[in-house]
């Protein structure tokens, strides 16, 4: 926002751009011009749907509310449909943050009858997923709220959990498509470069579990989408890009002077042209010391205790074989590894949720050591 409006640009932001809502009030005037309704989760019911075993009250899924009008994402694309008819004079950067698909998996009855519970395809998943992996991994996702695939086959709730899943993504496509018909119906699409991009992965019983918190390629990949001037049409690239690369793309493609601060590289060359090469992987950092590292052929990931996966995508899309031990690929994880970062910065003071740390050989989850026999 701030270098956008610093080189002419009128910043406008709506919903979950600023995580948890609008920055305070003393700050907004440095970011956008205006701003729209905040970044807020969804309506929910009186009580929860699903009796998981953690109660926590977002860990919830179904049929709510009745109407698309009653969803809080509708409020934010109705706000940039307004905009979009009326857009600012000169240069404008529209930011429009949506929530679903998040927990809790809500949406009306109509997205859901897109997916008959008989006809869903459920994702691929093994019993022994787990039985390669080295404990470490596990310690990215300790304690948290999200049941695990077990829990979801035993009481019938994966089916469920899934179909939910799938009806908040086509909600928010529909938004999404809202925004996109206004910007054609004002005679704008030639002139905008549109990006379209989620900031996680979710899993549904891969590996064995619900959530986010992972170095795989459930939780890392996103969708990523342009179109606009200098994109080419109906392209589709296969090389790795890192969410990091979106800032010096948009002033790549908007002819605007990079930024120094910005570690990510312009997408631009792939955009032009989708077999153009990429000068590194992409790298997903979870957490002190946990680093995973993506070209088009492999998956390596280094834990902070040292321990390592390493997926061959092309012949194991799904992650099912760890060779990470396997002397033949001594090599291959040797040259990833170099990528991953030699160090990573300090928690900040006072954050605890969520947090994994390895401190003198003990992984400690939110303050507490995990024991070397504790389960999983």
């Amino acid at each position: 926002f701030q270098w956008f409006k610093a080189n002419g640009y009128a910043p406008l932001s709506a919903g979950k751009i600023f995580h948890g809502g609008s920055p305070p009030k003393e700050a907004r005037p440095a970011e956008a011009d205006t701003f729209g309704p905040p970044g807020v989760l969804q309506p929910r019911p009186k009580s929860k749907f699903v009796t998981t075993p953690d109660p926590h009250p977002l860990v919830d899924w179904g049929v709510f509310p009745e109407r698309d009008e009653d969803c809080f994402d509708h409020d934010i694309a109705t706000w940039a449909v307004k905009q979009l008819r009326g857009p600012p004079k000169g240069p404008w950067f529209l930011a429009v943050g949506f929530q679903h698909p998040h927990v809790p998996c809500y949406a009306p009855q109509k997205w859901f009858d897109l997916y008959p519970a008989d006809k869903l395809v459920m994702p691929q998943v093994r019993a022994d997923d787990r039985d390669d992996l080295p404990r470490f991994a596990s310690y990215l996702h300790w304690k948290l709220p999200e049941p695990r695939l077990k829990w979801l086959q035993e009481n019938k709730q994966w089916t469920p959990l899934v179909r939910a899943y799938l009806a908040s993504i086509s909600f928010v496509d529909a938004q999404v498509g809202r925004v996109l018909d206004a910007l054609r119906d004002g005679g704008l699409e030639k002139d905008t470069v549109v990006v379209l991009w989620s900031d996680h992965g979710w899993h549904l019983g891969e590996k064995g579990i619900t959530g986010k918190n992972t170095l795989w390629e459930r939780s890392t990949r996103v969708p990523l989408i342009f179109a606009g001037p200098s994109v080419a049409a109906n392209a589709k690239c296969d090389r790795p890009a890192e969410l990091l690369d979106l800032y010096p793309t948009l002033l790549d493609l908007c002819g605007l002077p990079a930024n120094a601060a910005n570690e990510g590289v312009s997408l631009v060359p792939q955009l032009k042209d989708a077999k153009a090469a990429r000068e590194r992987p992409a790298v997903t950092t979870h957490g002190p010391g946990n680093h995973g590292v993506r070209t088009e052929k492999w998956r390596y990931i280094i834990y902070a205790d040292g321990s390592e996966e390493l997926y061959d995508r092309a012949a194991d899309p799904h992650e099912w074989t760890n060779l990470a031990k396997d002397p033949k690929f001594a090599v291959a994880k040797k040259e990833l590894k170099k990528w991953a970062p030699a160090t990573s910065a300090a928690p900040l003071p006072n954050s605890n949720g969520r947090l994994l740390t390895y401190e003198n050989g003990v992984p400690v989850w939110e303050g507490k050591p995990i024991g070397e026999k504790e389960p999983f």
